[in-house]
This record gives C-alpha cells, sequence and structure tokens, in this order.
C-alpha cells in the first residue's frame, strides 16, 4: 500500500489551457502540471491549481477561472471543450484522458475570461420559443389535464436537458455568421408543445421556428446528439419538429 501511495504521489498531470484575460483580450495557452490523485477530475484539478497558482515553469499566475455548480453533470455549468471535444469537466475523468489535457472554451459563444462562457445566445433563444408552460401562479389552477403515459416517457427524456451548450458548441452551424438557433431549442419546442398546457402555444412555436435561423438552418450532421452528455435524442426531435412546420404551413396555406 505505501509503495502504491509513494507512486501515486511521484506522478503528475499535464495540462494545457487556453485562456483569455478579458471578453477583449487575445487567447493564450499556460501550461499546468500538478500531482496526480487517483480519481480526479478535470475540475478537481483546476480546485489545485487554484490553491497553487503556478504554472508548469514554475512561475506564479493567476488561478483559472471557470464555470462549476453541482459536480453531478447535472447543472450543465462546467461545459468546455477537453482534447478537442465539448462535454462537462465534472465526469471528465484524469485516468481517460490523453496527456497533456488540452483546456479550451467553447468558442460558440464570447469568451468572458479563460473558461467563462456568456450563455446569453442559447438563453434568448429558448424565450424566442416560449420554452416554458404559460402559468401565472397566482391561484391554484388544479392539477390540469394528465399526459399519457407513452407521451410522458419520450418527453422525460427531453426533459433531462440542462441548457449546458455542448450541442451548439458541436453543430458546425451554429456560429457567429449564422442565425440558426441551434438543437436544444427545438427539442424544447417538441417538449413544450407535448405538454398539455403547453401546447396551447403550439403554433406560436412553430412560426418562431419558420422564421429566419429557424429548423431550416439545421445541417444534419448529427453532431449533436452524439455530443449531448445526456443522451438525448435531439435529431428526433428536429426531425418530429420538422414535420410540426411543414403541416404547419400547409394548414396555412389551405386557411385552416
Amino acid at each position: 500500500m505505501a509503495e502504491t501511495t509513494t507512486a501515486a504521489a511521484s506522478k503528475t498531470v499535464k495540462f494545457m489551457v487556453t485562456r483569455q484575460d478579458s471578453p477583449d483580450s487575445k487567447p493564450y495557452q499556460e501550461e499546468f502540471e500538478i500531482p496526480y490523485r487517483p480519481n480526479m477530475n478535470v475540475i478537481s484539478a483546476f480546485m489545485e491549481i487554484q490553491r497553487n497558482p503556478k504554472n508548469s515553469a514554475g512561475q506564479e499566475t493567476t488561478p483559472v477561472c471557470w464555470e462549476s455548480n453541482c459536480l453531478e453533470e447535472v447543472c450543465g455549468a462546467c461545459s468546455m471543450v477537453i482534447n478537442g471535444k465539448p462535454r462537462q469537466a465534472c465526469t471528465a475523468l484524469v485516468d481517460k484522458l490523453e496527456q497533456p489535457i488540452r483546456i479550451e472554451p467553447m468558442r460558440t459563444f464570447p469568451v468572458v475570461r479563460d473558461l467563462v462562457i456568456n450563455r446569453e445566445r442559447m438563453f434568448n433563444s429558448l424565450k424566442r420559443v416560449k420554452a416554458w408552460i404559460p402559468i401565472d401562479g397566482t391561484y391554484d389552477l388544479g392539477p390540469g389535464p394528465r399526459m399519457a403515459e407513452t407521451k410522458r416517457q419520450w418527453a422525460y427524456e427531453l426533459s433531462k436537458c440542462m441548457t449546458c451548450g455542448v450541442c451548439l458548441e458541436a453543430c458546425p452551424n451554429v456560429n457567429d455568421r449564422s442565425s440558426f438557433i441551434g438543437p436544444a431549442p427545438i427539442s424544447q419546442v417538441r417538449l413544450f408543445n407535448a405538454h398539455p398546457t403547453g401546447e396551447m402555444n403550439k403554433d406560436e412555436r412553430l412560426e418562431t421556428l419558420m422564421e429566419d435561423g429557424g429548423i431550416e438552418g439545421c445541417g444534419n450532421s448529427q453532431n449533436c446528439v452524439r455530443s449531448c452528455p445526456k443522451g438525448i435524442p435531439l435529431t428526433t426531435s428536429i426531425a418530429a419538429i420538422n414535420g410540426d412546420t411543414t403541416k404547419h404551413m400547409f394548414k396555412k396555406w389551405l386557411g385552416m
């Protein structure tokens, strides 16, 4: 046991972190080397750097800035690009990552500092499609209509979305040259249109997705469904909403 502990203590982990001091400054890379511990994840490694902010050259530096909250892949706050793939840092285990571990911010969103990003684009998209159930909460509305169990089962899968932004980062059609709303908001339209109360705003949500930057912006690369940390069937939702918007368009033409 003592030999194992000594061997683990002698090991180190190398990180190459892309940093940025402010939204307007240029990004640069800084290398860190920290002591290895079994079962480390990327967040615990950053905490180690925070305790002793020195780069691999032994120079004093500022601690790396990042966002995290639950550390259980539920809040979606710690999204970043790790070894070229957007994912959650809390579930990125050091033992399973190739070294040096390369960490970058998600570039689909503006960088605030280091790995902290501004997700306003995604939240504004959710506002556009009214991704909520329209009740005012001022009085008891009762239990409301029941949802069929078969519908509830697949709707529950869509409700796992934690607005982490990984699917938007992975999508080649979501960038600063495009107004494409992205896969997550489209999937949320399907979720809230399936709800017995949310269905009241179904046509309004579909109309939004028929505007510029809506569902027509999807290039069917399927990167989103492969990268989603929660395994949400995003491409299934996009296909379903594509059918719904087509039906809605024909109904408008026919005056129905």
